[in-house]
């Protein structure tokens, strides 16, 4: 999964890329002796496989979301995720409400956002751990367990002990709205009082997978059917409790990001030949470089500068890109031998993979002949070129096959928090060593 399926920039073809420049010396003059090191970075980051989630209740005097009323669920998504969620069907032993998975697609196969009635897509479910009785107000709670939990199963139109139920679509009316910017709101209205089958409906919980190389990293964020009732799901398919449910989902959610190509600079005698926070871009390639991933102009740039001495670009083995580390498989790294001397110094840039032009970068020169970890030396920059959205859910994010929606404004940290989410510290995400 994480490196077979994850092939993010592969289709750049891009190839190790060693770029040199010498400054040219008096051939009379004492050159100072040279330094062997070799710059080491790599992708730290502890990824996680949901982008996004929560928990919801309906907002009123009581949690219960009863017939007529509705709770609405708002988020962020890139073509070919989806928005999945779990709530009781609360007068009922065990069965529980959600879309079959991976969740609702929110936009069509031309990258159109999706909105409207999407009730179709609400199935019914039995958790499998009790058996159920005729559902209705007069249900008695926990109820019977059943001899040996059973996987979870689709209730269409009949439960296993013969009630009939409403189809779900009829139950919970369930309409989508695209706010712009890759946001949405889902709002699920209970429209189950003007059916055979009224109930209330519990707090539940929501989630949204990251999309990687074109496959979800979680394509069953909640439950799966055919398999056993897992990881709190039990707690709201019987009590209509989301606490259990909702801290793991909490727990898989964070940071997912590959680097891109890392470019490695050598200069000596100028300043950061890169870029200058407060200054727009420069026109000479870090847009390339924040936006897509590709280096390449802007090595091509730095090998034409007086005072850079070497310039290259580094790409992970087999993946192009640095993947983070995922499923307790380590995060990909890359290293090259330098010769420098006194007086050299190092900058380097990569992208934050899904974003729509973030970059790490040098904060300050690091001094290519001393040893150690740099990893504190390293911010994260916005570079002023494309519209920002939610990173990892943006559908113009170029690497979540998307067009950046271009602006003009100068290269600033990103802050943390953001405006966005919470970002791990610096150094969880990228370490960079000289050796």
């Amino acid at each position: 999964m994480h490196s077979k399926h994850i092939t993010l920039w592969l289709s750049m073809g891009l190839a190790p890329l060693i770029l040199t420049s010498c400054d040219k010396d008096d051939d009379n003059k004492t050159m100072p002796p040279a330094v062997s090191s070799t710059i080491v970075v790599e992708n730290v980051l502890n990824a996680k496989p949901l982008v996004q989630s929560g928990t919801f209740q309906h907002e009123g005097s009581s949690p219960l979301t009863m017939p007529g009323e509705s709770f609405s669920l708002s988020f962020s998504a890139a073509k070919g995720q989806a928005v999945s969620f779990a709530t009781m069907y609360g007068w009922s032993n065990d069965l529980f409400f959600a879309p079959a998975n991976p969740g609702i697609k929110l936009y069509a196969e031309d990258g159109t956002p999706i909105e409207g009635d999407v009730s179709a897509q609400i199935k019914l479910w039995d958790n499998g751990t009790r058996i159920n009785q005729l559902p209705g107000a007069a249900v008695s709670h926990p109820g019977t367990a059943e001899a040996a939990a059973q996987n979870i199963s689709e209730v269409n139109g009949t439960d296993a002990q013969g009630n009939k139920y409403a189809a779900a679509s009829s139950l919970m009316k369930a309409v989508l709205k695209y706010n712009g910017n890759s946001t949405f709101t889902l709002t699920v209205t209970n429209a189950s009082g003007a059916t055979t089958n009224p109930t209330p409906f519990s707090p539940g919980v929501w989630a949204i997978s990251y999309i990687a190389g074109g496959n979800l990293l979680n394509p069953n964020p909640l439950y799966e059917n055919g398999k056993p009732s897992a990881n709190g799901l039990t707690n709201i398919a019987e009590m209509g409790n989301n606490t259990a449910l909702g801290t793991y989902i909490q727990g898989q959610t964070g940071i997912f990001t590959p680097l891109s190509p890392v470019l490695v600079v050598v200069y000596n005698g100028i300043d950061n030949p890169l870029f200058k926070t407060g200054e727009n871009d420069r026109g000479k390639g870090l847009k390339d470089l924040a936006q897509k991933g590709d280096a390449n102009t802007l090595a091509a740039y730095l090998k034409t500068l007086s005072g850079v001495k070497s310039v290259y670009v580094l790409p992970a083995a087999n993946t192009n890109i640095l993947l983070p580390g995922l499923n307790g498989q380590a995060g990909a790294k890359v290293s090259q031998q330098l010769s420098v001397t006194e007086g050299d110094k190092i900058a380097i840039a990569t992208m934050y993979g899904f974003s729509n032009d973030w970059f790490f970068a040098t904060k300050t020169s690091i001094d290519a002949t001393k040893k150690g970890d740099f990893s504190s030396g390293i911010g994260l920059y916005d570079n002023g070129t494309a519209k920002d959205q939610f990173p990892g859910a943006g559908i113009t994010q170029f690497n979540l096959a998307g067009t950046p929606l271009q602006e003009s404004k100068a290269i600033q940290e990103v802050p943390n928090p953001n405006a966005f989410t919470t970002l791990p510290s610096i150094p969880e995400i990228i370490k960079v060593t000289i050796q």
